[in-house]
């Protein structure tokens, strides 16, 4: 997530809270979340990053060691892998700070990737880390029971956008898992949604709620949402 939509999140829930009468402060946290440089997903990047390069520079950056892809009509973007998280670094600071009664903003976009070097020094790296597994992992540590993710759709589908599409409410976690498999969700989409939703219930999770922005409220009272449960 850029910076300036975690600004945004910070600001606009401030304004929020000052309306509501509610007396609490929201700190935005830049959060490093540790990978394995060993992942397989080093030797397999896949997620496009940065500014559309012409042939060129394409051809120059390529020289370099980047992995390039076209995206048509736009240009050359350079790819980097996806690993996994292992490690929030500042969990503790995050635990603390909701402790204390304050909002925390974290794992913006996944987080920033770090990963240490030979000497054991962190150090940053060209990854990207999925942003559901970075959130479903801190949920995990900090023992919530309950997670929410938020995205543009309402609810989760089967078979979505086509005639037979048939919307999910309420299904337990085996359920999601045998979905998965048989391949309903898009990869790069509603995939890694369901895949966190089933890590956070595998690791102790109570329940996950996947939809729109606009109906979280109603989803935590049972209306709306698709729910997934142990």
């Amino acid at each position: 997530m850029r910076a300036k939509f975690r600004y945004y999140i910070q600001q606009n829930l401030t304004n929020i809270f000052k309306e509501d009468g509610v007396d609490k402060q929201i700190a935005t946290l830049i959060t490093q979340v540790e990978v394995d440089r060993n992942d397989p997903a080093f030797s397999r990047p896949s997620k496009p990053i940065g500014s559309y390069c012409d042939k060129e520079a394409t051809r120059h950056l390529s020289e370099l060691g980047w992995p390039m892809i076209e995206v048509p009509g736009k240009g050359w973007q350079r790819l980097v892998a996806s690993p996994l998280p292992r490690r929030i670094l500042e969990q503790g600071l995050i635990r603390d700070l909701l402790v204390s009664g304050h909002v925390v903003v974290a794992c913006g976009g996944g987080g920033v990737a770090v990963a240490p070097d030979a000497q054991g020094q962190l150090r940053g790296v060209p990854a990207i880390v999925d942003k559901d597994f970075s959130s479903a992992l801190l949920a995990t540590n900090l023992g919530a029971e309950l997670f929410i993710i938020s995205t543009a759709v309402d609810r989760v589908a089967l078979n979505y956008g086509r005639p037979d599409q048939v919307w999910l409410d309420d299904i337990r976690s085996a359920e999601a898992t045998q979905y998965l498999e048989e391949g309903h969700f898009g990869l790069g989409s509603m995939a890694p949604k369901i895949k966190a939703a089933i890590n956070f219930i595998k690791s102790g999770g109570q329940r996950v709620i996947i939809t729109s922005p606009n109906n979280i409220v109603k989803s935590e009272a049972g209306s709306a949402g698709t729910h997934i449960r142990p």
